[in-house]
């Protein structure tokens, strides 16, 4: 009976740790995203490409609609979107 009690706490403490993983990723990928936008309004593609790597991630999706810049980037198996305007 231990030992199979042993093999599913390691089995529970195995998911969790993938689990928590993945929502780091989520984060860090949404605050990446967040400062390629802001960086795009201004930089363009390049700008936005620079603050995505130096937050960890990558740089997946760019566009410019007038005034609008909306990026995708990737952190692990994790995506995130956001956009920015240098309109009113």
């Amino acid at each position: 009976m231990m030992p199979v009690a042993l093999v599913l706490a390691a089995l529970l403490a195995v998911g969790v740790g993938r689990v928590g993983s993945v929502v780091l990723q989520r984060q860090r990928a949404q605050i990446a995203a967040d400062a390629a936008a802001l960086a795009g309004v201004r930089g363009g593609r390049s700008a936005a490409v620079s603050l995505a790597e130096a937050n960890g991630a990558t740089l997946v999706g760019f566009e410019r609609v007038d005034d609008d810049v909306v990026v995708t980037v990737q952190v692990g198996v994790a995506e995130a979107a956001a956009r920015a305007t240098d309109g009113p």
